[in-house]
């Protein structure tokens, strides 16, 4: 059966054509929509695309959210060509960040319960939080020790 296996390879068809699908993803972006005729100039815009599989747009939230296999870039590239000014969800759950109120975090125009993604929100690794300063100060296996003294 080897040699006839190998014999096989050459004289099979492959398809030199292969396509890459792009991954599964989830784009939001920013857009601010007024009224109704925005909003559906902006999901026109974006549902044709191939790959796209659903387009959510929360106008309170100025927020569109495309799944599917499809480039960031480009889905942000189609809504900037609708004339619209967009830009990637800048924002994150506040309650997500360790410093929500650092410098550049917090931002007026963010939804409720939302802070700007910044990297003054999150601890290094080499300095240590205060909180974990004091944390580790008392031992809960043994209450009567305490490091201080």
């Amino acid at each position: 059966m080897g040699a006839f296996d190998y014999i096989s390879s050459f004289c099979s068809i492959t398809s030199t054509k292969t396509s890459k699908r792009k991954p599964m993803q989830t784009v939001e972006i920013k857009v601010k929509m007024d009224c109704d005729g925005c909003e559906r100039r902006v999901r026109n815009s974006v549902i044709n695309m191939r790959g796209v599989k659903t387009v959510d747009i929360n106008r309170k939230q100025s927020r569109l959210t495309v799944t599917g296999n499809v480039d960031p870039n480009r889905v942000l590239k189609r809504v900037k060509n609708t004339g619209k000014r967009a830009e990637f969800w800048p924002y994150i759950p506040q309650h997500v960040v360790y410093y929500p109120y650092a410098s550049g975090a917090y931002d007026k125009r963010a939804p409720a319960g939302h802070v700007r993604n910044v990297a003054q929100a999150y601890p290094t690794a080499s300095s240590n939080a205060p909180e974990e300063k004091f944390a580790s100060l008392f031992s809960d296996d043994n209450v009567h020790a305490c490091s201080i003294m």
